[in-house]
C-alpha cells in the first residue's frame, strides 16, 4: 500500500515537473544556444559568433545604464514594500471591526491590471493636468516633472510598483503573524516584556521564513521589471534619457525593436545568472533558525 501511494505521489508530481521543464528549462537552453549566434531575423545567414555577444555587453553603455536602473529599482522597492507591508499588517492584525474590508482595500491594487494601474498613475503624475501637481500648487510648492524628469522618473516608477505590490506583502505578513501562537505573547507579557521587546524577541524571529520569501520573490520581480516601465511612459519607453530602462525592457528593445535576437539572448542569459546568484545568496544568508 505504501509503495502504491508513493508511486501515485510521484506520478502526480511528474506532470507539473514535465510542464515546468518544457516551459522554463527548454527556453533557457534555447536562449543560451541563441546567444552564441549573430541571430537577426532580417538576415538569411545566422553565423556562429561564440562569445562575441557577451563581449559586446562589456562595452554597451545602454546595457550598463539598464543594469544600474534595475539595481536601483531593487534597492528602493524591495525594502520599501516589505517595511510598509509589515507595518500595515501589524496594524491590521490588531483591529477587529471591518478587518475584511481593510484587507480587501489594501489588496485591491495587487489584482488591478498592471496596464490600467500604470495609465492611471501616468495621469496622476502628469506635469500639466495631474492631481498630484495640482495638490502641490495648493501647498505653494512648484509643480514637478515626475515622469518627464531624468532625476524623478525612476523613483516615481518604483513608487507605482511598491504601491501595487503592497497588498501582496500585507497578505503574506498577516499569514505569518497568524501562525505565531498567542501563548508566546502572553508568556512575554507575564514576564514583563513590552511591545517592542515582544516584537524583536518573538514576532521578528518567527517571521523570518515570511521575510525571506518576501525578499526573494520581491527581488526576482524587480530584477524582471517590465510591464510598469513600458506602460507608465508609453510614448517614451525607458523614460527620459533612459532613466527608467530596465534589463528586461532592454532585452525587448534589442529583440523586437532591432531584431538582434542573439544579442538579446545573451542579455537574457546574463540576467538569469544574476537572478540565480542573488537568490542563492539570499537563501543562504537570510534564512535563520531561532529558538523562542
Amino acid at each position: 500500500m505504501r509503495r502504491h501511494q508513493t508511486r501515485t505521489a510521484y506520478t502526480f508530481l511528474l506532470i507539473p515537473l514535465v510542464f515546468f521543464l518544457i516551459v522554463r528549462f527548454l527556453p533557457t537552453l534555447s536562449a543560451l544556444r541563441l546567444s552564441l549566434f549573430d541571430w537577426n531575423i532580417l538576415k538569411e545567414q545566422q553565423p556562429f559568433v561564440g562569445t562575441e555577444n557577451y563581449q559586446r555587453l562589456l562595452t554597451d553603455e545602454k546595457f550598463a545604464q539598464a543594469l544600474k536602473n534595475t539595481a536601483l529599482y531593487t534597492v528602493i522597492g524591495v525594502p520599501a514594500q516589505i517595511a510598509l507591508g509589515l507595518v500595515v499588517a501589524l496594524m491590521l492584525n490588531k483591529i477587529r471591526a471591518l478587518r475584511g474590508l481593510f484587507r480587501a482595500l489594501y489588496f485591491a491594487p495587487y489584482v488591478t491590471p498592471i496596464v490600467a494601474a500604470a495609465w492611471v498613475w501616468q495621469w496622476l503624475f502628469s506635469p500639466q493636468f495631474g492631481p498630484v501637481n495640482t495638490f502641490l500648487i495648493w501647498l505653494h510648492i512648484p509643480p514637478q516633472n515626475f515622469l518627464t524628469s531624468p532625476e524623478q522618473a525612476l523613483a516615481t516608477t518604483a513608487a507605482l510598483v511598491v504601491w501595487q505590490n503592497l497588498g501582496f506583502q500585507i497578505v503574506l505578513f498577516l499569514a505569518g503573524l497568524s501562525a505565531i501562537p498567542r501563548s508566546y505573547y502572553e508568556a512575554a507579557e507575564i514576564d514583563g516584556a513590552g511591545s517592542s521587546q515582544a516584537f524583536w524577541k518573538i514576532t521578528w524571529p518567527l517571521l523570518n521564513p515570511t521575510i525571506v520569501f518576501s525578499v526573494v520573490t520581491g527581488t526576482i520581480a524587480y530584477l524582471q521589471l517590465f510591464t510598469q516601465v513600458v506602460n507608465l511612459n508609453f510614448t517614451d519607453q525607458g523614460g527620459p534619457l533612459g532613466s527608467t530602462t530596465t534589463v528586461a525592457l532592454y532585452i525587448y528593445q534589442m529583440a523586437f525593436g532591432r531584431y538582434q535576437m542573439g544579442y538579446a539572448s545573451a542579455i537574457t542569459v546574463v540576467l538569469f545568472v544574476i537572478i540565480l546568484a542573488i537568490t542563492l545568496f539570499q537563501l543562504r544568508f537570510l534564512t535563520r533558525r531561532y529558538d523562542v
